[in-house]
C-alpha cells in the first residue's frame, strides 16, 4: 500500500509517517518511481507506536516495542527491552501520583482550614460575597 492509505488506516497523517521513518521507526520501501510502499506488518508497527503515545509513552520510548515486532515476536511487548521500558513507564507515572496525592492533600488541608476560619457551617462554605460594591452582574 502507499503512504496515504497506511497514513488513513493508522489514522494518522503522512506528515507523521515521513517523521516516523525520519527517525528510524517505520521503514519505507521505494517502488521503481519512488513512492513508498508499506504492507500490513508496517500498520501493526504503526498501531503499536500510536497505542504506546496515546498512554503518553513519548517516540523514543516506543522504539523497543517496534523492534521487538520487527524482529518477529508476535507482540512489541514480549522482548526483555520493552518490558524495562513499561517498568521505567510505571515508575514514572508511581511518582508522578504521589507528587498529585501530597498536591491533593495540601489543598484539602487547606480548605478545611479556610472553611473552619470563614465559619462554615456546611461543607462548601457559605455563598461568595462581592464586596466590591457597584453593579451586581
Amino acid at each position: 500500500m502507499r503512504i496515504g492509505e497506511l497514513a488513513a488506516r493508522a489514522g494518522t497523517t503522512t506528515r507523521t509517517l515521513r517523521y516516523y521513518e525520519s527517525r528510524g521507526l517505520l521503514p519505507a520501501r521505494r517502488t521503481g518511481n519512488g513512492y513508498r510502499t508499506y504492507d500490513e506488518s508496517d500498520l501493526r508497527l504503526l498501531r503499536q507506536i500510536r497505542t504506546l503515545q496515546d498512554f503518553g509513552f513519548d517516540l523514543e520510548e516506543t522504539r523497543p516495542f517496534v523492534e521487538c515486532l520487527r524482529a518477529g515476536h508476535p507482540e512489541g511487548d514480549s522482548c526483555p527491552a520493552s518490558l524495562a521500558v513499561y517498568r521505567r513507564k510505571l515508575g514514572e507515572l508511581d511518582s508522578l501520583i504521589g507528587e498529585l496525592t501530597t498536591v491533593r492533600d495540601t489543598v484539602a488541608r487547606q480548605l478545611a482550614r479556610a472553611e473552619l476560619a470563614a465559619g462554615a457551617e456546611v461543607p462548601g462554605g457559605p455563598e461568595p460575597v462581592c464586596e466590591l460594591g457597584g453593579d451586581t452582574w
